[in-house]
């Protein structure tokens, strides 16, 4: 069985082997797999816990007696369905991830697949989609009657939030740094978007087009306070990454006196991926693919992924 490992001493992804049983887990043949910002961290050597050998991937389609299943890349949240526990852990790391051509998981991850996606749209979607429907459903708890904004919505997150948000019945605007993303999210369902490029786009752009009751996050940094512009009285954000860095030039007062609300979120539990999955089956939601490259290519894959001009997922086919 071969696996694709990360190496400490190189920092690239290079061919090894796994084997052996493992108590209370079933083997799975991996069928496709998709690339996260998660997995460019780690092999970055840039996040948290990282220990080598590694295998990378949290995602993936995958084929158990000769049925085909999503996999839940959560393992261990515990009871409580606001935080996880001490021992939670997400699928490829420290746990063997699913760049490989089997993996072990325990029976409870695999879920059947919505029958309107492909190989390569199951395998992209379990984290992504998990963490947008918690900050999107859980955390900002998402109506039809609230007006969101997507910020930056060239991560695959935020496309799914997006999409997650139309599928409810959201009027959904957004911004990135690409008028071309900006008019690929339009196509997909958006109202209209901006440029977080420019002096004061928030302020701006609330007076052209009105406040916002909820908005989602992966930036942070110095950008963030134009999200607290943009806010309606009430408004609610949820952050689950910090591309941009540390949270400067935050006035509290903006903050308190227009009762907003801000909720960390990242992944979710298994109740929520359970909604989630029936969110995209209900709606036929369809996670968005830039380019689909063979699992023996993913070093070219990887460096891909970093492509600022790449609008949607990076999918792995596996042989």
């Amino acid at each position: 069985m071969w696996v694709y490992e990360l190496s400490e001493k190189e920092g690239v992804l290079e061919k090894g082997t796994r084997e052996g049983e493992i108590e209370g887990k079933v083997k799975v043949k991996v069928l496709s797999s998709g690339i996260n910002r998660r997995d460019i961290w780690i092999k970055k050597g840039l996040y948290p816990g990282i220990k080598y050998p590694a295998v990378l991937g949290s995602d993936a389609c995958v084929s158990y007696e000769n049925k085909t299943y999503l996999l839940n890349p959560n393992i261990d949240w515990g009871s409580n369905p606001m935080v996880p526990q001490e021992t939670y852990s997400i699928l490829g790391l420290e746990h063997d991830g699913c760049f490989a051509e089997h993996v072990w998981v325990t029976s409870d991850r695999l879920f059947k697949v919505p029958a309107h996606l492909n190989i390569e749209e199951a395998g992209v979607l379990g984290l992504a989609g998990l963490t947008a429907y918690r900050a999107l459903c859980s955390n900002c708890k998402v109506t039809k009657n609230d007006r969101v904004f997507i910020n930056g919505i060239g991560g695959a997150v935020a496309q799914n939030a997006m999409l997650f948000a139309l599928a409810i019945g959201c009027e959904v605007h957004v911004s990135s740094s690409s008028g071309d993303k900006i008019e690929q999210a339009i196509q997909m369902g958006a109202t209209a978007g901006c440029s977080y490029k420019e002096e004061n786009w928030g302020k701006n752009y609330k007076k052209k087009e009105g406040g916002f009751d909820v908005i989602i996050d992966s930036a942070g940094g110095r950008g963030f306070k134009e999200l607290i512009n943009l806010c309606n009285i009430g408004g609610r954000i949820g952050i689950y990454g910090g591309t941009r860095g540390n949270i400067t030039d935050l006035s509290p007062q903006h903050l308190f006196f227009k009762q907003i609300h801000i909720f960390g979120s990242t992944m979710g539990n298994d109740v929520e991926f359970h909604q989630m999955l029936e969110l995209v089956k209900t709606h036929k939601i369809r996670p968005v693919i830039d380019t689909v490259f063979n699992i023996h290519d993913i070093n070219k894959a990887f460096e891909y992924a970093v492509d600022k001009e790449r609008f949607g997922k990076i999918a792995l086919q596996h042989d």
